[in-house]
């Protein structure tokens, strides 16, 4: 008989994501995104948070909400192989797993105190949808935490890939500069799939309550337009 166990949503994020694609592949990827993190009612009480203003990173421990199966494959094909490779679900950090449940790393800014919300966590660097449920939020411990002697397995394969991004209209100009340098740094990210290589076709994201549009040709980016939705 298979055991089941319920989990908990503590909280719920608030991003600038409201759909899957162009969400950074891991968090802190870019460190100018950012995102709330407010505590369901059960859990507003402020000394639910006492003591974490002394950390500067946490740990969000999550559901990949939009990733729920019944089943599950013990291979998957990692985004940054190009689709084309199988690797063994627990290698990898792929959605579609037993447990849809998702690890990020992101800095934590500050904590706002709200009379209507409890404690509000003011993070940056998520790659979250909106409105994804937390399951548990723990400190970042540096001194156990950190491996600079880690090995990354066939990640290492594309390591520090980004784009140039160009916007000869300036259109990212109309933002906000903090909102501008988080979607530059995301659109540099490359958000296509890996197959995908048409330098004519045009993309088309989501961001912010924005529709941003654009073209990528060999490793630069062109941004063609930004409407507000």
């Amino acid at each position: 008989m298979e055991e089941q166990h319920a989990m908990k949503v503590i909280a719920r994020i608030r991003s600038d994501f409201t759909e899957k694609f162009g969400i950074p592949r891991q968090s802190g990827l870019v460190e100018a995104l950012e995102a709330r993190i407010v505590f369901e009612p059960e859990y507003r009480n402020p000394d639910a948070v006492r003591g974490m203003e002394g950390f500067s990173h946490i740990w969000l421990i999550w559901q990949f909400s939009r990733a729920v199966r019944a089943t599950w494959s013990p291979t998957v094909r990692p985004p940054r192989l190009g689709g084309n490779e199988r690797m063994g679900v627990f290698a990898t950090r792929s959605p579609f797993r037993p447990n849809a449940i998702g690890l990020s790393c992101v800095k934590l800014e500050r904590i706002e105190y709200s009379a209507e919300l409890g404690p509000v966590l003011h993070v940056q660097g998520a790659d979250l949808l909106d409105g994804t449920p937390i399951y548990d939020i723990k400190p970042y411990l540096p001194y156990v935490d950190s491996h600079p002697e880690a090995t990354g397995g066939f990640t290492t394969r594309n390591t520090g890939y980004e784009l140039t991004v160009q916007d000869p209209e300036n259109l990212l100009a109309s933002l906000p500069p903090r909102r501008a340098e988080a979607l530059r740094g995301v659109l540099a990210q490359d958000p296509r799939p890996s197959y995908q290589h048409d330098p004519e076709r045009v993309y088309g994201m989501a961001f912010g309550g924005y529709e941003v549009k654009f073209r990528v040709n060999e490793k630069t980016l062109t941004v063609t337009a930004l409407q507000a939705k």
